[in-house]
């Protein structure tokens, strides 16, 4: 069911990206503690708690062996990618590397993919950069339908930090105008990774967060606010600012399991459980999945 007015259970699973400088048993221990059955997993070689890019299929089922033992599901996986760049052998390198990345997910029997579109500023972006964006994911599209994979391209700005404070700019993700476009461009079955707090974080006078434009193809969900600081953001738990989840849930026809995605690293915890309270605040009941 989804959260139409009225309804108050809400499925919960738990995001992986503050713990991304932790290993994965550390992150699949926190989860299983906090009650969690669904674990967002990341893939590539950035960051502690991906996994690398040569991850091979003993290796996948090695992990999937001690997720099963937790009674943990890794159905979403993220990848970090650029579809806008504009060096025409970059995009060729970032194509070639997320089609690796899809090979990985398979081994780990994945249902959804994160991509994202890029971080080129909206105001940017040419006619050319938006098509090879389109382009690029109707060849990782083809590739992800083989393996029963969906593709939910995240709504993100791009992020420049100073002094620790978050600037996001406009992108075709966050713009109103290029996701409209994305609608109708971009094969039907791709949908959208909708993070609300992401679009707040530009758009900070649009209360539903563009919720309307990308609802019908919302298949993934991050749950996080944005602080304002210093001419900027922080991030924060859903609760800690000014995003009224409270009218907005029930906006959202997504029927699955939203994900927490706090990404503070130094209480990582502590920032799932107000997240988890702030739902319970609100009057649902949390399924955690």
């Amino acid at each position: 069911m989804g959260l139409a007015t009225g309804q108050k259970v809400i499925a919960v699973g738990c995001g992986w990206w503050g713990f991304r400088e932790r290993a994965f048993a550390t992150h699949l221990d926190s989860c299983a503690a906090t009650g969690f059955r669904t674990l967002e997993i990341g893939i590539g070689d950035e960051f502690a708690a991906t996994f690398p890019m040569n991850t091979d299929q003993q290796q996948a089922a090695e992990a999937m062996s001690k997720a099963a033992e937790a009674g943990i599901k890794l159905s979403f996986a993220t990848a970090e990618n650029d579809f806008s760049l504009a060096d025409p052998q970059a995009h060729r390198r970032m194509l070639e590397h997320v089609l690796a990345v899809i090979d990985i997910a398979r081994l780990f029997g994945v249902s959804h993919l994160r991509l994202f579109a890029g971080f080129t500023p909206a105001k940017d972006v040419t006619a050319r950069l938006y098509e090879q964006v389109v382009d690029a994911f109707k060849v990782v599209n083809e590739r992800c339908v083989e393996y029963g994979i969906a593709i939910s391209v995240e709504t993100h700005g791009k992020i420049t930090w100073k002094g620790g404070v978050a600037h996001h700019e406009n992108t075709i993700s966050t713009d109103p105008h290029y996701l409209e476009r994305l609608m109708r461009d971009l094969p039907a079955n791709i949908g959208f990774n909708y993070d609300p707090g992401n679009i707040k974080a530009v758009w900070p006078g649009e209360p539903d967060c563009f919720v309307s434009i990308v609802n019908e193809r919302i298949n993934y969900c991050h749950l996080k606010d944005w602080i304002a600081r210093d001419g900027g953001w922080i991030a924060g738990a859903i609760g800690d600012g000014t995003l009224d989840y409270g009218s907005l849930l029930p906006k959202i026809s997504f029927d699955g399991i939203y994900l927490i995605e706090y990404e503070p690293l130094d209480d990582v915890e502590d920032g799932i459980r107000r997240s988890l309270t702030y739902l319970e605040q609100l009057g649902y009941r949390i399924n955690l999945r």
